[in-house]
């Protein structure tokens, strides 16, 4: 295996390191803290910088690899339907099948470098939000008591005004009644006296135009 091949496979296993440790069932203080540094912190950055050039030329050997796979697969179909150059003897049949596995080993290593390198950065950003969604949450958490305290007092305050304004129509609704009655009264006192004053003037003879409406 050439040095860049082993540089890959080395970057491969770092990959595989370190997505077992974001999906490790870490508490929650521990996770938090290792994601703020990842995160956050400046040396990480760096490296993370230094990462998106080494996949650039990983991706360079991908393609190069997958060509020479398919190069060599071609070569290897023709080989046994005699239409290429035949190769003779078990050394050559050794060598083509040797070429074959090569190519498609850096094939598979490239190509799963590049895609546990998507699976790690997308899993990486789906736990951060979510630390994120666990924090925003125990804070709404912690803020409920004091809402539903606020809404307590609200509520005795509104039911202390209702009352307040139930009293009020009651004591509104007593003048209305007191008013009423002192209006029937005066509309019979005043057709008392008018009765009186009539019989009055009948019994004296005399006319009087006096008359309490």
């Amino acid at each position: 295996m050439t040095i860049y091949y082993s540089l890959t496979f080395l970057l491969l296993a770092a990959e595989m390191i370190t997505f077992c440790i974001l999906v490790a069932p870490l508490p929650y203080a521990v996770r938090k803290r290792l994601f703020k540094f990842l995160s956050e912190s400046f040396i990480i950055a760096k490296i993370a910088y230094g990462l998106k050039i080494s996949f650039i030329f990983v991706a360079i050997l991908f393609a190069d690899a997958l060509q020479r796979m398919l190069r060599v697969t071609a070569e290897s179909d023709l080989a046994r339907s005699g239409k290429g150059p035949v190769a003779t003897g078990t050394s050559a049949e050794t060598n083509l099948a040797a070429r074959k596995f090569y190519s498609q080993r850096n094939t598979y290593l490239t190509g799963f470098c590049l895609f546990l390198s998507l699976v790690l950065t997308r899993t990486f950003y789906i736990m951060l939000n979510l630390i994120h969604t666990q924090e925003e949450y125990a804070k709404l958490k912690k803020a409920q008591p004091n809402t539903s305290t606020d809404s307590a007092k609200e509520i005795a305050a509104l039911q202390k005004q209702l009352k307040e304004y139930q009293q009020k129509d009651k004591e509104w609704a007593k003048k209305a009644q007191d008013f009423d009655i002192l209006k029937k009264q005066a509309s019979q006192n005043s057709e008392e006296y008018n009765r009186l004053a009539t019989e009055y003037n009948k019994a004296t003879g005399s006319v009087s135009n006096k008359r309490v409406d």
